[in-house]
């Protein structure tokens, strides 16, 4: 019973720090990365589709990224859907690509994605608790049932807790990395 709890605990928070790192990745941080286009959405062949199911990509001295489309007759809907994201980057189109120049962060700019991760990372710790908390009110339940022992619950929390300090350590680890990227 009480292995089960653990095991859909530690399953949820998984979850949180997978959620965790693909959000940081979206977060331009002065290097170019795929992972800030590849999820845009691209109005063509009447739906829409995410860029890289339209295109290839490629790094080009750190800091341009290189769209390559495989049909050159969208390249114009890709340099929209790029202009309309939060991106905040100009598109140069010379009809068979499209080059994503990615500018050095100010100062200013650090400081506020720095604030943005901190934040993010907050919300992800929370979550984390909650999931931590739901599995204490199962074991509590557990208990009061008389599906557990007391020296059940006991043993359950504390490891219920190494589980919640271990998932919120890996958040502040991922952050540290992020903030590091950003300050580079």
């Amino acid at each position: 019973m009480i292995s089960q709890i653990l095991s859909k605990t530690e399953d949820l928070m998984k979850k949180s720090i997978e959620k965790f790192k693909s959000e940081l990745q979206t977060i331009r941080t002065g290097r170019a990365s795929i992972t800030l286009v590849e999820g845009i959405e691209v109005e063509c062949y009447n739906s829409k589709m995410t860029l890289n199911q339209v295109a290839n990509f490629n790094i080009v001295e750190g800091k341009i990224i290189e769209i390559r489309p495989w049909d050159v007759s969208v390249i114009a809907n890709i340099e929209k859907a790029i202009l309309k994201s939060s991106l905040g980057l100009t598109p140069v189109n010379d009809g068979k690509m499209i080059k994503l120049t990615v500018p050095s962060l100010t100062d200013e700019r650090r400081q506020e994605l720095i604030k943005k991760v901190n934040k993010i990372a907050e919300t992800y710790r929370v979550s984390i608790r909650n999931d931590r908390r739901l599995a204490m009110e199962e074991i509590k339940k557990a208990l009061k049932d008389k599906k557990i022992s007391e020296d059940d619950e006991k043993k359950a929390e504390g490891q219920l807790q190494k589980l919640t300090e271990n998932y919120i350590k890996k958040v502040d680890e991922f952050l540290d990395v992020k903030v590091k990227e950003i300050t580079e």
